[in-house]
């Protein structure tokens, strides 16, 4: 009916290109327009205004000589004021954009090593952009935004980057772990020699203790038994010393102690052996 009445509808973001007799006549923006059959004007087509995204799949080498899938997604538009260039200079827009993609991207991967590749996504974005942009602005169309949203070597590629990077960290794991023993052992050892130090004190000061108390007895028997002699009191002390031995070994269940000689009598020799022993240091003093 609109053909009929020759008048014709152009949707919202869409403009319609408009030919007489087979020649460009105009671009009619969104809107009711007459377009008078009968004196040879038609409509030629519609070209969207909207933003339009592409997705280009390039297979391509990196300078280390593996191969990747570089994704690179085209957000473009055509232009309003270069809408019969958008129509008429080009035939199929997605494949023009899609071989500029191709070229780009295969002359910039190429010069970088896979590491390399991931860590300058951008700067392969920037130049695909640049390089679209100055192709597609003669055709109207408007570049908006290029991304390079994925770069997928082959799944044993990536296979073996997580295993180096498994192996690395597994590495710095077990230096951290020799690290962290080392430092366990060096405190154990810095806490050992601080207990034997300090058993040593306690030992000095013992021994210190019982010979200081030796030396009391010794002197007070001497004062309140008149008659005896030093040489009576210790052995007393010794006999004594040597009964409370046994009754410590005694009231242990598991004691491993074992006394050769054994017996009273055997006190006495050992007091002999330590009182010569004395005797001869004195002498050759």
């Amino acid at each position: 009916m609109g053909q009929l009445l020759c008048c014709v509808q152009v949707d919202q973001s869409n403009v319609a290109i408009r030919e007489r007799f087979g020649k460009f006549d105009d671009v009619l923006d969104p809107g009711c327009h007459c377009v008078p059959w009968f004196i040879g004007s038609r409509i030629a087509g519609y070209l969207t205004l909207r933003l339009q995204q592409l997705d280009v799949k390039c297979e391509t080498k990196t300078k280390d000589n593996v191969f990747v899938n570089v994704v690179a997604s085209v957000q473009y538009r055509a232009l309003a004021g270069k809408a019969s260039d958008a129509f008429y200079k080009l035939s199929n827009t997605r494949s023009q954009i899609q071989a500029y993609v191709f070229d780009v991207i295969r002359a910039s991967v190429p010069k970088l090593n896979l590491d390399d590749a991931f860590e300058q996504k951008n700067e392969i974005a920037k130049a695909v952009e640049d390089e679209l942009e100055k192709a597609m602005s003669a055709y109207g169309y408007e570049i908006v935004q290029t991304l390079i949203v994925d770069i997928e070597p082959d799944e044993h590629v990536k296979r073996a980057m997580n295993e180096i990077n498994a192996a690395a960290r597994l590495r710095l794991a077990a230096n951290e772990k020799a690290e962290a023993e080392k430092i366990i052992q060096i405190k154990r050892a810095e806490g050992e020699a601080e207990a034997k130090y300090l058993s040593g004190l306690g030992i000095a000061r013992q021994r210190q203790a019982i010979v200081d108390g030796l030396r009391d007895s010794v002197l007070g028997f001497s004062i309140n038994v008149p008659g005896t002699t030093a040489k009576d009191v210790m052995d007393m002390v010794l006999v004594t010393q040597y009964f409370d031995t046994m009754k410590e070994i005694g009231a242990a269940s598991k004691s491993s102690a074992v006394f050769i000689p054994h017996g009273p009598g055997a006190v006495r020799d050992i007091a002999s052996q330590i009182r010569d022993g004395l005797l001869q240091t004195n002498q050759v003093q």
